[in-house]
């Protein structure tokens, strides 16, 4: 029974380290950017690496030990990388900077495969109309991408307030 419920801890640790590794070689973008395509590819992996989890066991307990197996690693790994920046930019890498007082820096946009186009997008939805009012870009560890602009501050801001659209004006 123990030999079982040995052999699902590891498996699961290994499929978690061998999922994060592999997501971070492919781009930190993958996960915060999810794309129809990204989407249904996590899903499939998901699934593809449930049995090399659990092995032969199909019972609820080589479920739930899996699951917190997952949730054990992943809290030791998170509390690795809050300790240690040298384990987080080898975990999670570093910012990378795609904009700066309104130019591209194309071979960072290159290293973390990001289209200009969707950084056009990224660009617009902080409110900035162009590259070129952009102070600085930065993606993130997170794969967010962080816009710093003049033009926030003379945006319009709109909250809600119960059925009511408030707005104001931001300086």
């Amino acid at each position: 029974m123990w030999n079982e419920y040995t052999s699902i801890i590891l498996r699961s640790v290994v499929v978690y380290l061998f999922m994060v590794i592999a997501i971070r070689l492919f781009g930190k973008k993958e996960i915060a950017q999810l794309s129809v395509i990204d989407l249904v590819f996590i899903l499939l992996i998901s699934n593809s690496v449930q049995n090399a989890m659990v092995g032969p066991s199909t019972s609820l307990e080589g479920g739930l030990i899996a699951a917190a197996s997952l949730f054990a690693v992943n809290f030791t790994l998170k509390n690795i990388i809050y300790r240690s920046k040298k384990a987080s930019e080898i975990l999670q890498g570093h910012a990378l900077m795609l904009v700066y007082e309104g130019k591209v820096m194309e071979k960072n946009l290159e290293k973390s495969r990001i289209s200009i186009d969707e950084l056009e997008s990224a660009i617009r939805e902080h409110g900035v109309n162009s590259i070129k009012n952009v102070n600085l870009a930065v993606l993130e560890v997170d794969g967010n991408i962080s816009v710093l602009s003049d033009d926030f501050k003379h945006r319009t801001v709109r909250k809600r307030k119960g059925h009511k659209v408030v707005s104001k004006q931001v300086n």
